[in-house]
């Protein structure tokens, strides 16, 4: 029988082929990939955790994502084939102007751990691509990210369009990047805000859950933010 205990601490760890072989194993036994995939995204909830304490840092926990993307990279034609859909959709893209997406790509990579469908756009992402992917793809929330103070700026054409969009009112918008602050999304009426990977995986599945009216904000990490729109 796989070992998925073995198979979380692997994720944790950040050691890919261990990962890869067991769920490969498991695969082979014929076991369920939704059950495979369990630990995986535990483990990923873990890391998550463990990130918001100051315990691993940024390598460390882009180590523990790309371990389970090899992983999950086994499991994906058989959900897939399966009907599988993940019930969350996050349109995700670094701001117009702005070429910067290692924090994009993790907050990416964490956000699959959570059962979020990724529509990835990219960098230099417009409002126009961003506000036309969700449509395209039913999308919950929009997620902008900014390394450069320059380019900020550009977030409030996201925020404004969809707030302007009578088709999106269910959306949300993250805003998210090194310079980019709880003040900065409260002005430009951002849904919510995120300073790290694993904060956003919070507050993505917060305001997701409040606009579906399955949850108010009470305890979520930065309340002033996503009642601000």
């Amino acid at each position: 029988m796989a070992d998925f205990e073995r198979l979380q601490a692997a994720v944790e760890a950040g050691d890919r082929q261990t990962a890869v072989d067991i769920t490969q194993a498991a695969l082979d036994e014929g076991l369920d990939p939704h059950a495979i995939l369990e630990p995986m995204t535990e483990a990923m909830g873990v890391v998550g955790e463990r990130f918001s304490r100051q315990e691993i840092f940024v390598p460390e926990m882009l180590i523990s994502a790309r371990a389970m993307k090899g992983a999950v990279a086994l499991l994906e034609p058989l959900l897939i084939g399966s009907g599988h859909k993940p019930d969350k959709v996050a349109v995700l893209g670094t701001i117009k102007g702005d070429l910067h997406d290692i924090g994009k790509n993790l907050v990416g990579m964490m956000l699959k751990g959570a059962n979020f469908e990724v529509i990835d756009l990219g960098t230099s992402t417009t409002a126009e691509e961003y506000l036309e992917a969700a449509r395209t793809h039913d999308a919950d929330i929009i997620g902008c990210s900014a390394l450069l103070t320059t380019t900020m700026g550009n977030m409030r054409d996201v925020t404004a369009a969809v707030a302007a969009a009578e088709d999106l009112k269910h959306v949300r918008v993250i805003i998210g990047g090194a310079p980019v602050t709880l003040e900065f999304a409260i002005d430009i009426g951002a849904h919510g805000w995120a300073p790290d990977a694993a904060s956003a995986v919070h507050v993505a599945t917060a305001v997701v859950e409040a606009a579906r009216g399955e949850r108010d904000l009470e305890g979520v990490i930065h309340p002033e933010a996503l009642t601000a729109a």
